[in-house]
């Protein structure tokens, strides 16, 4: 592919990187990338894909735009509430960029829909805010062999990874083997997030896709990524393979996406 000239001049700042240049921005412009929610993390990760010239970004949320989402979900404005948040975020990097594909899937994600919503994409990003979605996406992903960017934040942390078990690396279960019991931890809307979290965690998450894409820099595919916001301080942990994983060890008790992935979050 060859860009035009008001293309060449949209990213110059990423063609004069010598790490990037003219064929790394083709890179970029051939990416397909899926974002499982289009809410707080989704919202700034989608933003800068789509200022990033990625060729096709994929928004899969069964929400609509409620005033609350505002306080951090960037994607949306008060002239969209009541819009399907798919359609909210389609206009906003539409206007951002209107070279890229945007492909919109308004409806959540579950067992028997998202091995074909991951099928046409390269990378996802999980953006989801519930462990049912967060296991479900994890478990699809190691099936289809799909690299997995997964962030989460609760109240003033974050946490970042990426999952990528089909190159060797340690799959989700190897963190965390199983959802927590149901009553252990907060309601999934209620717990509270500092709004401008979403922000750091969310373009985090784009920026370790823009890596993946371009094969650049470190991975985090065998670590953890922890941002205290209070502290303002960030800190890596080891995140090392499971030998007796259920998922991705040797001897796999999970085989196919027939569990029961519902799992609530009510205190």
């Amino acid at each position: 592919m060859e860009f035009t000239d008001e293309q060449i001049q949209r990213y110059s700042r990423h063609i004069i990187l010598a790490d990037v240049g003219g064929k790394g921005q083709k890179k970029l412009a051939q990416a397909k990338v899926l974002l499982i929610g289009a809410g707080g993390l989704g919202s700034p990760a989608a933003l800068y894909l789509a200022a990033a010239g990625i060729g096709t970004i994929g928004l899969v949320d069964g929400d609509v735009v409620d005033l609350s989402n505002l306080q951090r979900q960037v994607l949306h404005s008060t002239a969209t509430i009541g819009v399907p948040k798919v359609e909210s975020g389609r206009q906003t990097l539409a206007a951002i960029n209107p070279d890229i594909t945007i492909k919109t899937y308004h409806h959540h994600v579950n067992a028997d829909n998202i091995l074909g919503l991951l099928h046409d994409y390269d990378i996802v990003l999980d953006g989801s805010d519930n462990f049912t979605t967060r296991f479900l996406v994890n478990d699809a992903c190691f099936f289809a062999k799909k690299t997995l960017i997964s962030a989460s934040m609760f109240r003033f942390e974050g946490q970042l990874t990426t999952i990528k078990p089909h190159a060797g690396y340690p799959c989700y279960r190897c963190l965390y083997p199983e959802p927590p019991p149901a009553g252990l931890v907060p309601n999934c809307q209620e717990a509270g997030v500092l709004g401008v979290l979403a922000g750091t965690m969310g373009i985090l998450q784009a920026t370790e896709a823009i890596k993946e894409i371009l094969g650049i820099g470190e991975t985090l595919a065998d670590k953890l990524l922890i941002y205290d916001a209070l502290e303002m301080k960030f800190r890596k942990v080891s995140r090392p393979k499971d030998p007796s994983c259920r998922l991705c060890g040797p001897a796999p008790a999970i085989t196919d996406l027939s569990l029961d992935y519902n799992v609530s979050c009510t205190i």
